[in-house]
């Protein structure tokens, strides 16, 4: 496996977790859409689907996970793409043991630097290193 192809699952798994936040709809239609109407190519699919099934599936938990971090500020008020990327990044550094803390924590800054605002790359980086340390 080509880190290139987890890298564009995790692109494509924080943009179906970005969708399913706001759109609220059911997590397999909205996994259906991704999965054909997006272009796989490159893309670790089996990756991509453990990331967003996992990631929507365990929300609660992982939320619970990364609430201590956020600074007295409530999960409500944190950006949606930030929000996403920190689920993902949780999801990950807690079921994906075979995946070094550093990938995750980098990926995740870089998904951060594609997608949220100017400093997200900063708040998301602040965060998984006090979860990753708290470990």
């Amino acid at each position: 496996m080509k880190p290139s192809e987890r890298r564009k699952a995790r692109r494509l798994a924080v943009q179906a977790m970005y969708s399913w936040q706001l759109s609220g709809n059911n997590i397999a239609e909205v996994e259906h859409e991704f999965l054909t109407e997006q272009n796989l190519d490159g893309v670790d699919v089996p990756y991509f689907r453990e990331l967003f099934l996992g990631s929507a599936g365990k929300q609660a938990e992982l939320d619970q996970l990364v609430a201590p971090y956020l600074e007295q500020r409530p999960l409500d008020e944190v950006d949606p793409i930030e929000k996403a990327i920190l689920r993902l990044a949780t999801f990950e550094l807690t079921y994906r043991k075979d995946t070094p803390f550093k990938v995750v924590i980098n990926e995740a800054i870089e998904l951060a630097k594609t997608f949220g605002a100017e400093d997200s790359h900063k708040f998301v980086n602040g965060i998984l290193d006090k979860l990753v340390n708290r470990k």
